[in-house]
């Protein structure tokens, strides 16, 4: 029964992975957003965005995307940190 549920859960976590957009982009007043989603994916786990729940489309506010985003790659000191690097209208 574990061996049945371990198969059950792995073909779930490969289907989210495989309706995983390549690109996402999120609309901002000042420009839009668009990030390579399966890059990030490669190197990030889903929980250091989405939390604990399910993968699923993030709703995000400036101040939690500002928190999210730019606090990563200013931690990682890498990517986009500066506005019209990431915002294009």
């Amino acid at each position: 029964m574990k061996r049945i549920l371990a198969g059950v859960l792995m073909v779930a976590f490969a289907a989210t992975m495989a309706a995983a957009a390549d690109t996402v982009t999120m609309k901002a007043k000042n420009g839009d957003v668009t990030f390579n989603h399966k890059a990030h994916s490669a190197t990030i786990a889903c929980k250091e965005c989405h939390g604990e729940a399910a993968p699923g489309k993030l709703t995000l506010g400036k101040d939690a995307a500002h928190k999210l985003c730019k606090g990563c790659h200013d931690a990682k000191k890498q990517g986009p940190v500066k506005c019209g690097e990431c915002h294009k209208k």
